[in-house]
């Protein structure tokens, strides 16, 4: 195809709720500034993403100037959260990582609890440096990441998305696409390039930062879940499941570890360079 270039950017403050677009974004050694530095935590200190609360999908987080967070769900009314100093940290579970991290106000720990009908607590990473180091077998000393899955970016390209929907649309629930890019929840989203032309990148440059290449995304039941109505069905796992099965993944996206730090604008030129 033509030239691939940056199509559109998103940044997922609080970990399993809503984000926003921007027009451009700082890239920090461990994500995107402002990614998934917020999550939720049940009583246990376990990571509560909507793997097992798809409602997760309906509650927004938008950045405050100055820091802190603006929460809206259905029929809650709006709360502003200030980010807490980091005077005190608790242990928390992240899949098998044990991170630190500073519990928010309770009136936060309060507002998410009735949303979801079970206890949550609402906790911030107040230094991503240190925290939370990359998996070694894919990581070089030192890497770390935010609140993310496991790397600090996740790629996707707007070709393979047609193309998994034409999958979908000649599979045996053709009704249950075409599927929005948002079932992904990815970073940075590229165009002009083939389909399934990200499975070979082992490094690229967006604009003026450039990235390696982790490895391939493995998929979940989140990306079945609608993010719009936080109703589930069989799709994408299943066509997937089919067509993009690589060993035991079903995969989708690529992750990314920066090389360097920058700034990344929606048009940038996107280049591969392995």
């Amino acid at each position: 195809m033509g030239n691939p270039s940056l199509h559109s950017i998103h940044v997922h403050p609080l970990k399993a709720a809503r984000g926003f677009a921007s027009d451009e974004a700082v890239v920090e050694p461990w994500g995107l500034a402002g990614d998934r530095r917020w999550v939720l935590v049940d009583d246990s200190g376990k990571v509560i993403t909507q793997r097992q609360h798809p409602r997760m999908a309906l509650a927004a987080a938008g950045p405050q100037p100055g820091g802190g967070l603006l929460l809206s769900a259905p029929d809650r009314e709006p709360l502003t959260v200030a980010t807490p100093e980091p005077t005190g940290t608790i242990t928390i579970e992240l899949f098998r990582d044990k991170v630190e991290a500073v519990p928010a106000d309770a009136s936060a720990h309060s507002w998410f609890s009735a949303y979801l009908g079970v206890a949550a607590r609402l906790v911030h990473l107040d230094d991503p440096a240190t925290r939370r180091p990359i998996d070694p077998e894919y990581a070089r000393p030192g890497e770390t990441v935010s609140f993310a899955d496991g790397f600090p970016l996740l790629l996707t390209t707007l070709t393979s998305l047609d193309a998994l929907n034409s999958l979908v649309a000649r599979g045996d629930h053709p009704e249950e696409g075409p599927l929005p890019m948002s079932r992904f929840r990815p970073n940075v989203v590229v165009a002009g390039t083939d389909a399934w032309a990200e499975d070979d990148w082992r490094r690229v440059a967006i604009g003026e930062v450039t990235f390696r290449v982790a490895k391939m995304c493995g998929r979940c039941v989140v990306t079945t879940t609608d993010q719009d109505t936080a109703e589930r069905g069989r799709e994408p796992l299943r066509t997937l499941a089919r067509h993009r099965r690589f060993g035991d993944k079903l995969v989708f996206g690529q992750n990314l570890v920066p090389e360097t730090r920058g700034t990344v604008r929606v048009g940038d030129p996107v280049r591969v360079l392995e």
